[in-house]
């Protein structure tokens, strides 16, 4: 019998068929997808009862995020976006609306809309009541794959520490809530997964 692969190439094998499978969407898939998303996860309680919501800037052929921060903003919230740092940590600071935004271009890595206003430390992050997190999919147990950077590790490591208890929502699309994400003990389960179809909670 074959062994079963380590932890680690699973990931990575499952990580490159989900990226390959966003890089076929084709452009008006991925707004309706977007514009979808940002309906479908502003009916979660936990981000309508939100005053602070740590999200981020979609790239690439992430999950459009842009139409449910401008959103989340006009409902009066205030919304904090990551501003990368050089060992991949990430800084917070406000977003004040699209004309905010600027592209950052880090070393090695692909550009970056980022908050023009000031940073507000690594730490801002534990005043927010809902953190959206990035991700390439989430199972039946709310495990989440991330992309393998590490940073948002980072942030999850830091609420804990904080004994910060923000709700967690990873925004995916329809097709990458999978049976199974191999995990590893580091990894953190969300509470909730939203996608252009709608949005499901997993039990702690």
């Amino acid at each position: 019998m074959a062994e079963k692969p380590p932890t680690g190439s699973a990931k990575s094998e499952l990580r490159r068929a989900l990226l390959a499978a966003r890089r076929a969407r084709s452009p008006k898939a991925r707004r309706e997808a977007a514009a979808a998303l940002a309906v479908a996860a502003l009916g979660l309680p936990e981000l309508a009862g939100a005053d602070t919501v740590a999200a981020y800037v979609s790239v690439g052929g992430e999950p459009g995020t842009r139409d449910l921060v401008d959103a989340l903003r006009a409902a009066g919230k205030q919304v904090l976006l990551p501003l990368l740092l050089p060992d991949n940590d990430l800084d917070w600071a406000a977003y004040e609306g699209p004309d905010s935004l600027v592209e950052v271009a880090h070393p090695g890595k692909m550009r970056l809309w980022e908050p023009s206003g000031p940073p507000l430390g690594p730490d801002a992050v534990a005043r927010a009541d809902a953190v959206l997190l990035p991700g390439l999919a989430v199972d039946g147990r709310g495990m989440r794959l991330g992309r393998g950077g590490g940073s948002y590790d980072r942030v999850l490591e830091r609420l804990e520490r904080a004994g910060a208890h923000p709700a967690l929502v990873v925004l995916l699309y329809d097709d990458e809530v999978v049976a199974r994400v191999p995990e590893e003990p580091h990894d953190h389960p969300v509470q909730a997964v939203a996608t252009p179809s709608g949005v499901r909670r997993f039990s702690a």
